[in-house]
């Protein structure tokens, strides 16, 4: 299922790098303004972004005076990720490899910042895993900085009514009856259908099994937030927010649509 993924975004690959979404939108626009508070001053920081993609967010902290690596499991993904930084001069290393073998493609190397999410956990199939792999990565004292789409989020779905689209449950909030598998042509940007792989599969994962797992690998959870805010338009009765993200109207119901957390690894040896 891991491999069909990869495959599914080498085809997505060539979509998203021609997108409007990518295109047109700044490097800021995809940050809340929370996370470089909780992250701090990242100058002369080794900083490693899993499961990057594009490189759109990684090339935030290289900007910041980070020394920063991104990773991800899509060659065609971070062969694009190496053009665009190179043609806009910056100094950004991208490494190819699943996830779960992020230690051994890094060659053993520790950082100060491991930074991920944003569509990324729904692609791990177990987070006892994905946590211990993040603790290895992890200098004493380091910090996991993830921000992810609330599980919430990805339980609901629009159905029509007489009314119109309302969100409702769709799918497991919680793991336990295994993968979505999904067969939809399409990818989240605008931009024509995927050619070739078309299966992907995601995971369900609440955020007690979150912050379970990292407590188990011997991180401690200092950061928790969730907001009502997403950075593009999930769904069509989304409305602009003041600083340009989108949130559901005002009539329907406040609820998480994203959350951060941050946690630490131990001052002394973590492994």
């Amino acid at each position: 299922m891991i491999q069909a993924n990869q495959a599914n975004w080498d085809a997505r690959t060539p979509i998203h790098i021609a997108s409007d979404f990518y295109g047109q939108r700044i490097t800021s626009d995809w940050f809340a303004s929370f996370e470089w508070e909780d992250l701090g001053d990242l100058d002369g920081r080794d900083v490693v972004h899993l499961q990057c993609h594009l490189g759109t967010e990684t090339v935030a902290f290289a900007d910041l005076g980070a020394r920063t690596v991104g990773l991800d499991f899509s060659e065609a993904a971070l062969k694009e990720a190496r053009r665009l930084a190179d043609e806009s001069g910056r100094d950004i290393e991208f490494v190819w490899s699943d996830v779960h073998r992020a230690v051994e493609a890094l060659g053993g190397r520790r950082f100060d910042v491991v930074y991920t999410g944003k569509g990324a956990l729904c692609y791990l199939p177990d987070l006892t895993a994905w946590a211990r792999v993040v603790r290895d990565l992890l200098r004493p004292g380091g910090m996991l900085y993830l921000v992810e789409f609330h599980p919430l989020l990805n339980a609901l779905g629009p159905v029509s009514g007489p009314d119109g689209d309302e969100l409702t449950l769709r799918h497991d909030y919680l793991a336990g009856r295994g993968p979505i598998r999904s067969d939809n042509p399409y990818t989240y940007t605008d931009g024509p259908p995927v050619e070739g792989a078309t299966t992907s599969y995601e995971w369900r994962h609440g955020l007690g099994e979150i912050v379970g797992a990292l407590t188990g690998a011997g991180l401690t959870v200092d950061v928790l937030r969730e907001t009502d805010l997403l950075p593009w338009k999930r769904f069509e009765a989304m409305e602009r927010a003041e600083n340009g993200w989108w949130r559901l109207p005002a009539d329907q119901p406040k609820i998480p649509l994203l959350f951060a957390l941050r946690a630490r690894a131990p001052e002394g040896s973590v492994s």
